[in-house]
């Protein structure tokens, strides 16, 4: 037995579908990047393996090796990882199992459960072409069906196909959309192993579950079709030497953009990196987005990986398509940042900054720089005002601010603070609320030019908080250089 065929059924035997261990494989073609849609697939069957104290496996369907690529592996690997998706064995690469695919499609070819089908492209393309003439439905005649080889050229090349049922109806019942038929006349004679001899996704598919023990096949909705080719195999599998159980199948429904279609490039679908790096997602953030997209627990919005285990179960997937929202994926995010350590967020921030970026100082000003932050690069960027240097270059409307009566009421504040000598947030309130009122004005007529020369800008954390997270020093540094006309 081979190295990766015994792997396989160790990996199968002790706690497989037949002892009741929930399998569960997550099975990307590393054509692309991990794309929304790949990572909420993979999230469930993560969770729905974990909450039943199962096994989630990872295989990667690298057999299109012209489209198929090692950067795309890595990004998706990564992506898994980010989320925190951890599997149970090391990645099975489906381009290694070529051979025991074609020892099942050969299996079949001598059970009589397939057969060599000696058509050539142009005979079936002028069979294409009746059929779209009669407004037929395009699929293989059974032409090869049950001709003898012999009647075949010799040398000619062939194609391995499944001899389907061609009476009757195939019913599945799927955890998610329930009970399905389909006329086993609407399925044909399609191709197992092509005329180079290499195995087809549909052959592959199904050998490779069987091996990795899968109990349930969890994937978009867009496959349930190929849960209907995908059968005949198994069940004549199982009649050839048994063992070949049906999984539980559950097909859940497509994500879509805010316009009803099927979520793509130009809603700003994009990979799971793309959210992490250019719009500054925190990964539990995304985690509890896909969870929520599609899947619901009441009206519960917020969900720890914990608790997701906990509860995760397929009935509470829904039937209808799942709308991607930004907005509500980044007021989530919003919710985890408030939720995060001090420390994690400031290292996160401080890579956005660069190298002036104090890790240390970032951690003390957290907790008042989180509050409205939707994302690490909001985060960030409310942070700057920490690390700039004098003269600060200010906004356009921090400028307005400081016309002549703003600058005066900066000295005013100048001198205020100046005498203060306790450097908290409760002092300095007090000694600018006092000024205020012995200057009889709100205390926002004060704030606002306080906030425009201490951070240039025109919104910032609480004013106090900036104060003493810039010290006494700094403070009245920045406030003295504004208040001054310039020549």
């Amino acid at each position: 037995m081979e190295p990766i065929e015994r792997k396989l059924r160790q990996m199968a035997s002790t706690d497989g579908a037949g002892t009741g261990t929930v399998v569960t494989r997550f099975a990307p073609s590393p054509t692309g990047y991990l794309h929304l849609g790949g990572a909420r697939t993979a999230l469930f069957n993560w969770l729905f393996a974990r909450h039943h104290g199962g096994k989630a496996l990872l295989r990667i369907e690298d057999t299109d090796k012209k489209r198929s690529t090692q950067d795309a592996i890595d990004k998706i690997i990564e992506g898994l990882d980010w989320l925190g998706l951890d599997y149970d064995d090391e990645p099975l690469f489906q381009s290694q199992r070529a051979e025991r695919h074609v020892e099942v499609a050969n299996k079949l070819l001598a059970a009589g459960h397939a057969y060599r089908c000696y058509a050539t492209p142009e005979e079936l393309e002028t069979m294409r072409a009746e059929q779209r003439a009669n407004k037929q439905p395009q699929r293989y005649d059974g032409r090869w069906r049950d001709r003898d080889p012999s009647e075949a050229p010799e040398g000619a090349p062939f194609v391995v196909r499944l001899k389907t049922l061609t009476e009757g109806e195939t019913r599945i019942v799927d955890a998610v959309q329930g009970e399905v038929t389909v006329r086993n006349a609407e399925i044909d004679d399609y191709v197992l192993l092509r005329a180079d001899g290499t195995p087809t996704y549909m052959l592959a598919v199904v050998v490779d579950d069987h091996d990795m023990g899968c109990t349930h096949i969890i994937r978009g909705d867009d496959h349930l079709n190929n849960a209907f080719r995908q059968l005949p195999v198994i069940h004549a599998m199982n009649e050839i030497e048994g063992g070949w159980q049906v999984p539980v199948y559950a097909h859940i429904p497509l994500i879509h953009g805010t316009d009803g279609a099927k979520l793509s490039k130009r809603h700003g679908a994009v990979g799971v990196e793309a959210y992490r790096d250019e719009m500054g997602v925190l990964p539990e953030a995304l985690f509890n987005y896909l969870l929520r997209l599609g899947w619901g627990h009441g009206d519960h919005e917020e969900f720890t990986k914990a608790q997701a285990i906990e509860l995760f179960t397929l009935d509470g997937v829904g039937k209808s398509a799942s709308r991607f929202d930004t907005k509500k994926l980044l007021n989530l995010n919003g919710y985890h940042i408030r939720e995060a350590d001090n420390g994690r967020l400031s290292k996160l921030v401080a890579e956005r900054i660069g190298p002036k970026a104090d890790e240390e100082l970032l951690a003390r000003a957290m907790d008042a720089l989180k509050v409205r932050a939707k994302d690490l690069n909001e985060l960030a960027e409310s942070s700057t005002f920490l690390f700039a240097t004098r003269p600060l270059q200010l906004t356009e409307k921090a400028a307005g601010l400081l016309d002549d009566e703003g600058r005066a009421r900066l000295r005013e504040v100048h001198e205020a603070l100046a005498a203060e000598n306790d450097w908290t947030i409760e002092a300095l309130e007090a000694t600018t609320k006092a000024l205020a009122e012995r200057l009889e004005l709100g205390l926002g007529k004060l704030a606002q030019p306080m906030r425009a020369a201490l951070t240039g800008t025109t919104t910032s954390p609480g004013i106090f908080d900036v104060l003493v997270l810039l010290g006494r020093e700094e403070s009245l540094a920045r406030i003295d250089a504004q208040a001054t006309p310039t020549e």
